[in-house]
């Protein structure tokens, strides 16, 4: 036993703080290096943010769409789960400093710690226009939407129905259009029947972009297409107007009050505080600035990746997409595996962008391949699927793409439940219920 651990002790140590896509993909990579890796997180599950919109518009459950790290990563040996959040990198010492005074020796490190939503310098609209990055993000949105319709039931005047039941989505990217469809099927379909003194069908959702189209990483053509399929679902689309005030009564758009009951934030993301970790350069958005390597100046046993990274290629930065942090991920785990073992060094990281995707409703769908653009059902079907290659950890992902399926189509039993405590209920007069003992 004790030469065991002796050989152990002399081996390099990686730690890979953040879970996600890039995370958990450089933690795979590296299963048969002789290394120690250890993956912080501040929670202990892999989260498939693409179908995250799906459990804050009751169509899926938590559980759906997340996987414990621990049961990832249980058959690498050499691999060690820790339940914690890093608060800063001392890299002279070459420690991680967690929370609590913890602090993990590194001799290489991998930082991918993701983005949260940003609100352009007006971080008091958070509590009134949640964005959508977590499981507490979803759970809160799913909350906000179906409460709106039960206050909406119970309302004693026309005005504040019609409050209570418009729906505003800031922001026209892929979140914003998957949100926007999404509250449409739920109003049109799922609850269309579930009330006396209301119609769901009624609900307003408008959808706010202040640039001159939706999707603006896609080709014209499919951002019209995506304009066009919600607006066939009753989705008022409207484009080139700013946002200037939020507050729990509606929001200020272009001049104009627009009174809501529910505001949603899919306009921007920001980096995490990895820069300041490193009092590395970065760009506006704080995303670390790093070599052709994907490692910070001045430090070659460092890597950034994912949204956290700054990358630029042929002058273009890498979007923030998961198929990009997994090859990152798998880029980095072999550099490191290549150093370790004395081979040669691996040529500068290439991004390969196999195609931009965004599901509108159930049943349709765009996608950008280059050269070829898809559109409609066929495209839905190919969206689905490629969801299901990338479930990360997913032992059987025939299994969890039927029960996610299932769950999607038919809004399984569950997903509508109201569950957790928001800040604005004491605001609003919203009564929570009592917990039973």
């Amino acid at each position: 036993m004790d030469g065991t651990n002796n050989s152990v002790a002399v081996r390099p140590r990686v730690v890979i703080v953040g879970a996600g896509f890039g995370g958990l993909s450089a933690a795979m990579g590296l299963a048969r290096v002789p290394v120690e890796v250890t993956v912080i997180d501040r929670r202990n599950f892999h989260l498939f943010q693409p179908l995250l919109y799906q459990v804050a518009t009751a169509g899926l459950n938590p559980a759906d769409v997340a996987w414990p790290i621990r049961n990832v990563l249980r058959d690498q040996a050499n691999t060690r789960v820790l339940l914690g959040e890093v608060c800063g990198v001392d890299t002279a010492a070459r420690t991680v400093r967690l929370s609590g005074g913890r602090e993990e020796p590194y001799d290489w490190l991998v930082l991918a710690t993701g983005a949260t939503h940003t609100y352009f310098g007006h971080d008091e609209w958070s509590g009134v226009a949640p964005g959508l990055k977590r499981i507490d993000d979803a759970t809160l949105i799913r909350r906000r939407i179906l409460l709106a319709f039960e206050h909406a039931e119970n309302a004693t005047t026309e005005a504040e129905r019609n409050r209570l039941m418009t729906f505003v989505i800031i922001g026209g990217g892929p979140t914003g259009v998957e949100l926007a469809g999404a509250i449409s099927e739920l109003a049109q379909k799922a609850l269309a029947a579930d009330f006396r003194m209301i119609d769901p069908r009624r609900a307003r959702i408008v959808l706010i972009e202040g640039g001159p189209r939706l999707l603006a990483a896609f080709p014209p053509m499919l951002s019209q297409f995506a304009q066009d399929a919600l607006r066939k679902m009753s989705i008022e689309v409207q484009l080139g107007r700013a946002v200037s005030h939020c507050d729990v009564e509606g929001i200020t758009v272009s001049g104009e009050k627009l009174a809501a009951g529910t505001v949603l934030w899919a306009a921007g993301v920001a980096a995490s505080p990895a820069a300041r970790w490193l009092d590395a350069a970065a760009d506006r958005a704080g995303r670390v600035e790093v070599l052709s390597n994907l490692s910070v100046a001045g430090h070659p046993q460092m890597f950034v990746i994912g949204d956290t990274a700054a990358f630029l290629q042929d002058g273009k930065p890498v979007p923030g997409i998961a198929p990009a942090a997994k090859q990152q991920g798998a880029y980095v785990a072999s550099t490191i595996r290549n150093a370790v073992l004395r081979k040669r060094l691996l040529p500068g990281f290439r991004y390969r962008h196999y195609g931009s995707l965004a599901t509108i409703g159930r049943h349709s769908a765009v996608i950008d391949f280059g050269g070829i653009q898809l559109r409609g059902w066929f495209a839905w079907w190919i969206w689905g699927l490629a969801h299901i290659y990338f479930l990360i950890g997913a032992r059987n992902r025939l299994l969890v793409a039927s029960q996610w399926l299932f769950s999607y189509l038919t809004y399984g039993r569950g997903a509508r439940l109201i569950v957790g405590s928001d800040v604005r209920d004491t605001g609003q007069r919203q009564q929570a219920l009592p917990e039973k003992v």
